[in-house]
């Protein structure tokens, strides 16, 4: 196997004081071109591992252990020297979509700024890849392109805001229960998206979600999180069909499956 992209090893984060845990020696490893999911119920600490990449954690919290990145330690690394990694390298979609855009300003000529500032392209350049990346999302790219946020409804900002970090095509993509907002339909279309990206830049994708079966269906490794813990890891198979930890065996027991047709069928016509 080829040297991990991200490998988080031993990390720890405490409170200020050191008296409360909130991860507990994680150790996450992903490689070039791999989906590897989170999962664990809210307050488990996926999230908190994400900021903990994107160096998002507050100054007073206490960090130990590692997170190597192309041989860099991000823990350790000068805050510029790590601004200088996030968008092109590391890009990360957020659950909170409500803070991707300024208000007042067109969601277009966001994107275009947002491109320009990573990629040495013109704006006329940067447009045609911001248009083509909002139609991949499944949205009308000329009207999004030209409304201001509070315009549009939770769901588009959101597909926008991912159109604007995909477009950056970053070597790391973490997604952060990036199809909450969205229906049934478009959060296929995001995925499918997001699928095809790391088909063809090869990049890397931290999936953190509550969807067993998305998390199923996306994934190509597992690592299941209590209490800010690494409990268990493997294949899909193997957490869903083959687990071994209490956790795990609890988690998976949340996703109920659906009654055969047939015998829906027969119940129907029994009750009429």
């Amino acid at each position: 196997m080829s040297e991990p992209l991200l490998a988080i090893q031993n990390l720890c984060i405490k409170d200020k004081v050191g008296e409360t845990s909130f991860l507990k020696s994680v150790n996450i490893e992903i490689s070039k071109g791999e989906i590897v999911g989170l999962i664990g119920e809210s307050g488990s600490g996926k999230s908190l591992t994400a900021r903990a990449i994107m160096g998002l954690l507050p100054l007073e919290m206490k960090k130990s252990g590692r997170i190597i990145y192309q041989n860099q330690n991000l823990l350790t690394l000068p805050s510029k020297d790590h601004r200088k990694l996030l968008g092109k390298e590391i890009g990360m979609i957020f659950q909170d979509y409500r803070g991707s855009f300024t208000p007042f300003i067109k969601v277009g000529k966001q994107i275009v700024e947002t491109i320009c500032t990573h990629q040495f392209i013109t704006k006329k350049e940067a447009k045609k890849i911001a248009f083509q990346v909002l139609e991949e999302m499944g949205l009308d790219s000329k009207r999004v392109y030209r409304s201001y946020p509070f315009q549009l409804s939770g769901g588009q900002v959101q597909r926008a805001a991912m159109a604007m970090i995909l477009a950056l095509k970053p070597s790391l993509l973490i997604c952060d229960e990036v199809t909450t907002a969205l229906d049934v339909i478009n959060g296929e279309k995001v995925l499918n998206y997001i699928d095809k990206v790391c088909q063809e830049t090869g990049c890397a994708v931290l999936m953190i979600t509550h969807d067993l079966a998305q998390a199923y269906k996306r994934t190509d490794r597992l690592y299941v999180m209590q209490q800010g813990e690494i409990v268990e890891e493997g294949f899909p198979e193997q957490i869903r069909c083959h687990h071994k930890h209490p956790y795990t065996k609890k988690l998976c027991a949340c996703l109920l499956s659906l009654p055969k047709a047939d015998s829906f069928q027969t119940e129907r016509v029994s009750t009429l």
